[in-house]
This record gives C-alpha cells, structure tokens and sequence, in this order.
C-alpha cells in the first residue's frame, strides 16, 4: 500500500502545470466538450419542461433557477470556445 502512494505521489510530482491552455484542441477534448454543451443544453431543457409542468410555486422556482444554471453554463463553454477559437470568417459572394 505504501508503495502505491509513492508512486502516486511521484507521478503528481513529475506532472507539469500548464500556465496556458494549448492553442489546438485535441479530438478527444473536443468531443468532451460537445458532450458538455450537450449535457448543459438538455439539463435546461428538462428543468424547464418539469417546471412548466409542477403545480408547488417553490419547487416550480427551484427547476426554473436549475434550469437557469444550466443555460449559463452551456453559454459560458460557448463563450470560452469562441474566445479562444475564432472562427476564420468566409466571405459570402
């Protein structure tokens, strides 16, 4: 066991810290990243559909603030991918 944590703790050790995201996204974090956003948009979904459907004011609150968590986090990976991969833009002809 004791073995164990040492290795664990010289993995951690030899591990570097990145002082800034990389410049390409790889396609394993790209799709982890569409899974998110996927996640996030049918969780608000869901909150707002049972809150429609709920007769108790406070719980009815609850799924719609839920439901409002969700968009801002779905929003916020939308604005850090655009922040950080701006689309070239095509010019229409």
């Amino acid at each position: 066991m004791q073995q164990q944590t040492n290795i664990s703790q010289n993995q951690q050790s030899q591990q570097t810290i990145m002082s800034q995201p990389p410049s390409l996204i790889t396609t394993k974090d790209q799709l982890y990243l569409s899974d998110m956003l996927s996640w996030n948009l049918l969780a608000m979904k869901k909150a707002h559909f049972f809150a429609q459907q709920c007769q108790d004011q406070e719980i009815k609150q609850t799924l719609e603030n839920a439901g409002m968590m969700h968009q801002r986090h779905y929003q916020t990976i939308l604005s850090h991918l655009n922040t950080t991969n701006p689309q070239p833009s095509i010019p229409v002809q």
